[in-house]
């Protein structure tokens, strides 16, 4: 059956051109189901990410495409503010009352360090703008919104793997403002249950790139996070003086455990999340009261340690990498993992995808994009 049977669905993607931006951006555009448009500032993200993207889709259309499947292909991009409301009501405008099916909010700030420095920041651009977003959403009748929370919703977890039943106790302005958004998600839906309808994907640690290699992340400045700042080292754009914060915790070789998922098995994971706001979907049949709104961990249940992933880098890079063992770092949880259950059963999230496939194809990127998306 062809894409073409149904009007393209118009999907808001806020910071489209970021990391996972684009990468849901490709799952969307894949499924010629959607009409994408992307509304980013760029403050950590390049909109040539976008054309990128934008370029996949095309390549992979079908000799015979219709003129929808090429129109899903084509991205309507917004260079916009989230904090400047009128920025943002001038994209809504430009479709109408209802002309935006649904909104995945993804743009914000987020270094965990930064925040601890800088919190009226991170509170601004990322709990102002999004009840500024929500208003906006109001006013154009459009109710149904993908949420990007995080992990660090749960601070320090009393149980390994994490539940979604944990209690949300972030120790970082960060990861607070994840809390205070799924907070304002929350009393939002109870107030207007006839309206709303939302999900917080509550990501774990993102890895990896588009198997093609014109997709990836490029973070701005030294990576702040593990895969990043490896492949960095290895092309040889930061010194590859490594260290790996603390070897006395308790974990099997002393290291912090994260759990690792595949960027594009996490991007699929928004697919079925819109999937479950359609009005036929089941997923809040079971929800304690009118109000529809769940929360779903994306991650692999599986954990890995640094030393594993400097390991699985090693293999993929031939990377020799060299490490100091250094003091803890405030802040650092011993072990974050995902306990995916729930999602597995509700939205029928899987995350095949191996830490292999997450080190060959983040190393596939930096080694055709060295100095990301300038060259």
């Amino acid at each position: 059956m062809s894409s073409s049977q149904e009007p393209l669905k118009r999907v808001l993607v806020t910071g489209g051109a970021g990391y996972i931006g684009s990468h849901v951006v490709f799952a969307l555009q894949e499924t010629r189901r959607y009409k994408v448009i992307s509304i980013d500032n760029n403050h950590n993200s390049d909109p040539k990410a976008l054309k990128r993207v934008a370029q996949i889709a095309k390549d992979a259309l079908p000799e015979d495409a219709t003129e929808q499947d090429k129109d899903s292909a084509e991205i309507d991009s917004h260079s916009c503010d989230l904090t400047q409301a009128q920025e943002v009501r001038a994209v809504f405008e430009k479709y109408g009352k209802g002309g935006i099916w649904g909104v995945i909010h993804i743009a914000a700030y987020k270094a965990v360090g930064e925040s601890t420095e800088k919190p009226l920041l991170y509170y601004q651009n990322n709990v102002s703008a999004t009840v500024s977003l929500l208003q906006t959403m109001g006013e154009y009748e459009c109710f149904r919104f993908v949420y990007s929370s995080s992990a660090t919703v749960y601070g320090t977890p009393p149980t390994i793997p994490i539940p979604e039943t944990t209690r949300l106790q972030a120790d970082s302005p960060y990861g607070r403002s994840k809390v205070m958004c799924e907070n304002i998600l929350n009393d939002l839906c109870h107030a207007e249950p006839e309206k709303w309808r939302a999900i917080s994907l509550r990501y774990f640690n993102p890895g990896g790139a588009h198997p093609s290699g014109l997709i990836g992340e490029e973070p701005r400045g030294r990576p702040g996070n593990l895969f990043p700042l490896l492949a960095h080292m290895a092309v040889g754009r930061v010194p590859a003086d490594l260290k790996v914060f603390g070897n006395d915790y308790p974990t099997p070789d002393g290291t912090c455990v994260r759990d690792y998922i595949h960027v594009i098995d996490l991007a699929r994971g928004h697919l079925l999340a819109l999937d479950a706001l359609q009005p036929e979907s089941k997923v809040f049949d079971n929800c304690p009261d009118e109000a529809k709104i769940k929360a779903y961990n994306l991650g692999k249940g599986k954990g890995m340690s640094v030393l594993q992933i400097v390991e699985a880098m090693r293999t993929a890079t031939g990377f020799n990498y060299q490490y100091e063992i250094v003091g803890r770092r405030r802040g650092d949880v011993p072990d974050l993992t995902a306990d995916p259950t729930l999602a597995e059963k509700e939205l029928g999230f899987k995350a095949p995808q191996t830490l292999e496939t997450m080190c060959k194809d983040l190393w596939n990127w930096q080694t055709k994009n060295p100095r990301g998306y300038e060259d």
